[in-house]
């Protein structure tokens, strides 16, 4: 992880959700001239909410760059959205909600196949063993880390009342794609694994991500079901990258926005793929593939002001004509950050919750169907017999 260390109050940090700082471009444009005026498109770009100006002038006024003009080391320690809604709430004296900081954790580190991973265990109040769910966090597969990510996993534990495992992951440029991808699916196989030793139940399971995490679980998702191994009951994709068009028409509405400009996206992508012609690979051209049957109920949370609300739409759409039970939603005058903002942003409230409902309904069904089967004798569909566990390194 080389992000920049923060030593944050326990409450503030409890009190913000993930403010994914991603840019990503689906396809390399770097022979595309930049327009020296401001396109018609983005002319017709939405206007942020008062809520969400707030956030995106707390922002500059910190001093943080556009992403895409710095080095990777200057964009991993600069200002970010977080420290801009911290800001607003110190600001407007707003204290975070209590039901956040009952939530307990502890960093351990989990085996990957390149060594060991970073990961959180966020545990809500209660005896357990709780549902289960597999987080990961933004960041364009190059800058934040879980600590950025803290209170997004924070709230989903308090919110659906799971386990939460956030797992960190090898970034690029040091680590070129799909290095993210098999730390993923890792930290999935050992969360499964190793539920008891997280007083967790894997018979109650999702996967969740926001930004280059939400393609990291919808990667899991399907490499479960192609694996024939233990599945999710539901998978949450916040503003997935999900496509390689970089003209749709979220692109060119939103191509100037902020903090995700078209600039800043094509920089994520210098950064992670050798080639662009990788960029048409399946993990992350998620709306070209045919083979989506079969994959548990999706939530599908977008952006209004956001370049990958496009193909999040038309990746919720394709899920839905391959038969999956699917709850899309856009949020209007917001940007790609806004989800679990809730302190500040009413928007993200709304969302968060939308998000834990679908959750917790999820796990209610897994549960009735466990039980069922229990009683019967038999064993719950696609839940393999979970090995001896393995404690995990505490750090």
């Amino acid at each position: 992880m080389a992000y920049r260390s923060k030593t944050l109050p326990a409450g503030l940090v409890a009190g913000l959700a993930s403010i994914s700082i991603l840019g990503f471009v689906p396809a390399f444009a770097q022979d595309a001239e930049a327009p020296a005026t401001q396109s018609p498109e983005a002319s017709q770009m939405a206007q942020p909410t008062a809520e969400m100006t707030s956030v995106l002038d707390k922002l500059t006024e910190l001093g943080a760059k556009p992403i895409g003009t710095l080095s990777v080391a200057e964009t991993r320690a600069q200002p970010t959205p977080a420290d801009a809604v911290m800001a607003v709430m110190k600001d407007k004296n707003i204290k975070p909600e209590a039901a956040l900081d009952a939530v307990k954790t502890r960093d351990i580190t989990i085996p990957g196949p390149a060594g060991a991973i970073p990961a959180r265990v966020y545990t809500p109040e209660g005896e357990g063993p709780f549902p289960l769910i597999v987080y990961y966090h933004g960041g364009g597969w190059v800058i934040a880390d879980i600590d950025t990510y803290d209170a997004s996993a924070r709230a989903l534990a308090a919110e659906t009342g799971a386990v939460v495992l956030s797992s960190h992951y090898r970034q690029a440029p040091e680590n070129k794609f799909s290095a993210a991808h098999e730390d993923a699916y890792a930290a999935y196989e050992w969360a499964v694994e190793n539920s008891g030793e997280l007083n967790a139940d894997a018979t109650r399971l999702a996967v969740a991500g926001e930004s280059a995490g939400a393609n990291l679980a919808a990667n899991v998702a399907i490499r479960a079901r192609d694996n024939k191994a233990t599945q999710p009951d539901a998978q949450l994709l916040v503003y997935p990258i999900a496509g390689n068009d970089m003209e749709t028409a979220s692109y060119k509405e939103n191509a100037e926005a902020m903090p995700l400009s078209k600039q800043a996206m094509m920089w994520f992508v210098e950064q992670v793929f050798d080639t662009k012609d990788q960029t048409s690979d399946p993990q992350v051209n998620l709306v070209g593939r045919d083979d989506l049957e079969g994959l548990p109920p999706a939530t599908v949370i977008n952006a209004q002001i956001d370049p990958l609300r496009s193909e999040g739409e038309a990746y919720a759409e394709h899920l839905r004509e391959a038969g999956v039970d699917v709850e899309q939603r856009t949020f209007e005058g917001v940007a790609h950050e806004f989800f679990g903002m809730g302190a500040v942003v009413p928007e993200a409230k709304e969302a968060v919750t939308l998000a834990s409902d679908r959750l917790k309904s999820a796990f209610e069904a897994a549960g009735t169907s466990s039980e069922t089967t229990s009683a019967t004798g038999g064993a719950p569909a696609a839940r393999p017999a979970t090995p001896t566990p393995a404690p995990p390194t505490q750090n």
